[in-house]
């Protein structure tokens, strides 16, 4: 049996497999669904793989350098991807199309025969393209997974194969009749029916004329006789049964191997009409590099939020970070700074490096986390039967259910439904019981209590990144290293918005 093996090195991706408890809060906390559309264009099918895969979340560095590889040999070679996936698709849409194949749980035996051969040999007319493709591409394709596919390809479909299919499918016909073989059981009732090869009758016309016909051992069924044509019938299929079953598990095995590769190519068609977009927009590209969870690894240069490079034209602020063995990263500063663009940033860029995919960012040097989760400041939603604090405890519990070491947490202005002490001892807490169980944590707030608690707590594993602000109250978008201020520059949001010159308002201060 054929695996194409593009996602996995040695098993096929399974897509009936469930997302992750926290993919909806993961979709709507870092706008997901921008991403999965660009991905997508419009098309379902590719949404839904894209989403699948991409949440799926790999942990292990090996299967990521693995469809980096494939990945890779995809953009080098878009044509050969399209033409590949499209061979796929239109087999088994073909398959849909035509009237013939009947399931094997409403056919009879022999309908069940005629139906396979004949889908069989719309299966082998796109195996042969297949293997075409083969033939004249896999020695421009460099990754493992490419590799083993074609040489597969090569070795599965060669001459003489296609030659005995052939040979077997026109016997199948029966265009000769069919001949088979049965014992008498007990009641004189047949048993151990067992299909023959016909006789090969491919005489010559002096065999044909002088070869003498037996006439004893034919039995001859009237025209109206419906009960013997019946039983007739009968035999036939007891005959044929067996058979029946073989063909339709060939037809399933091969509609099985083209309908995984479709499936998996359309990951990499995604990954491709996304790598369109975001170099067509100018914007940089690179292939991560994955590093084992215990590793501490957390570095990257130019990092930007993929999916609101989707949405802009203009320019992109990239941001650098250096955490590496650190274990958390709070972020603040003034306000539209850049500090939940740039938190959204990492965790996309996370998850797309634990998916194989290329990452938004000129360099991505990152340890693999065991789950990535969000937890960011929500909308008033008039059907909460609580306060926002106690909404926000709660997605706290369900996230701590699903916690484990080696996981990743993204904290935007949590907890700040109360006030700055309750709501900073609430963050304190809850941050330093994560630390201790090993678990990375990112967070966006304004909590300035909780903020400079850490300075003297465990200060040599944390970094304190700031947004930048200009004298001028000018936002650069830039995230750099420095302690939390007192301030988040209120007033210049609400001088942006009222148009208020300075000093006709009072510096705003806290949240």
């Amino acid at each position: 049996m054929m695996h194409a093996h593009l996602l996995y090195p040695d098993r096929d991706l399974d897509l009936k497999r469930a997302l992750p408890p926290q993919a909806e809060a993961l979709t709507q906390d870092l706008g997901l669904k921008i991403l999965f559309s660009a991905m997508a264009l419009r098309k379902d099918f590719l949404f839904e793989v894209c989403q699948k895969v991409v949440l799926a979340s790999e942990e292990d560095p090996r299967v990521i350098l693995y469809r980096q590889g494939i990945l890779q040999d995809c953009l080098e070679h878009p044509a050969v991807i399209r033409k590949l996936f499209l061979l796929a698709e239109e087999t088994l849409e073909m398959k849909r199309k035509t009237w013939f194949y009947v399931s094997i749980k409403y056919s009879s035996p022999s309908s069940l025969i005629y139906n396979s051969v004949g889908l069989l040999e719309v299966y082998m007319d796109s195996l042969r393209k297949l293997r075409a493709i083969a033939d004249e591409h896999a020695g421009v394709f460099r990754s493992e997974g490419f590799q083993a596919l074609f040489a597969l390809l090569k070795r599965e479909l060669d001459n003489s194969f296609f030659a005995r299919v052939h040979d077997h499918l026109q016997e199948l016909k029966f265009r000769n009749g069919v001949l088979f073989s049965a014992e008498l059981g007990e009641g004189n009732a047949g048993t151990h029916y067992t299909l023959r090869k016909t006789h090969d009758e491919k005489f010559s016309w002096w065999r044909r004329i002088f070869t003498k016909k037996s006439s004893d051992l034919t039995l001859h069924i009237h025209p109206r006789d419906e009960g013997g044509h019946r039983a007739l019938g009968e035999l036939n299929n007891q005959g044929l049964n067996l058979a029946a079953g073989i063909l339709a598990q060939s037809c399933d095995h091969i509609r099985n191997f083209f309908t995984v590769l479709r499936t998996e190519l359309a990951f990499y068609i995604g990954c491709m009409n996304l790598h369109e977009q975001l170099t067509g927009k100018g914007r940089p590209l690179c292939f991560p590099q994955p590093q084992a969870g215990s590793d501490h690894h957390r570095s990257c240069a130019g990092l930007y939020d993929a999916c609101l490079a989707l949405l802009l034209d203009g320019r992109i602020v990239g941001n650098d970070i250096h955490a590496n063995e650190k274990d958390l990263v709070v972020i603040t500063g003034a306000n539209q700074g850049g500090k939940s663009t740039l938190l959204r940033g990492i965790g996309v860029a996370q998850l797309m490096m634990q998916c194989g995919m290329f990452v938004a960012a000129e360099s991505f040097r990152f340890s693999l986390c065991q789950g990535l989760f969000t937890h960011f400041r929500r909308e008033e939603d008039a059907t909460m039967k609580s306060g926002k604090l106690d909404e926000e405890l709660g997605r706290m519990s369900v996230i701590v259910d699903e916690l484990q070491p080696g996981s990743m947490v993204l904290f935007n202005e949590s907890f700040a439904a109360t006030n700055e002490r309750e709501g900073s001892e609430i963050a304190r807490q809850i941050t330093r019981g994560l630390r201790e169980k090993n678990i990375m944590v990112f967070f966006v707030t304004h909590l300035v209590d909780f903020a400079r608690s850490f300075l003297a707590e465990n200060a040599e594993k944390t970094l304190f990144l700031r947004a930048e602000r200009r004298d001028d109250g000018t936002r650069t978008f830039k995230l750099i290293e420095g302690e939390p201020l007192a301030t988040s520059f209120g007033k210049d949001v609400y001088d942006s918005v009222f148009g208020v010159t300075n000093g006709d308002s009072e510096d705003c201060h806290g949240q």
